[in-house]
């Protein structure tokens, strides 16, 4: 459980941490770490879904909400790059 507390933790602190950083360069790779965290943050739910340690109905749940969040990553990430020109691709 504490490395699932870490991955949930690290999604917004790299945002935060990016959006203190001077490029959208900088940004865009802390944006897409924090979209790693998520998606290791998913696994790691489903995994203990199947092991019994976590009841369907609180993963569907967590993981609606996960997934709002990593759209809003994902249209944090498009804006970024378009207000800086597509630098990040």
């Amino acid at each position: 459980m504490s490395q699932t507390r870490r991955a949930a933790v690290s999604i917004p602190a790299n945002i935060a941490e990016g959006a203190a950083r001077h490029s959208s360069k900088e940004f865009g790779h802390f944006l897409s770490t924090a979209q790693g965290s998520a998606s290791e943050l998913e696994t790691e739910l489903l995994i203990a879904e199947r092991l019994g340690y976590l009841g369907s109905d609180g993963y569907t749940k967590i993981r609606s909400e996960l997934e709002s969040v990593g759209r809003m990553i994902v249209g944090l990430t498009r804006n970024v790059r378009q207000s800086c020109g597509n630098l990040l691709s």
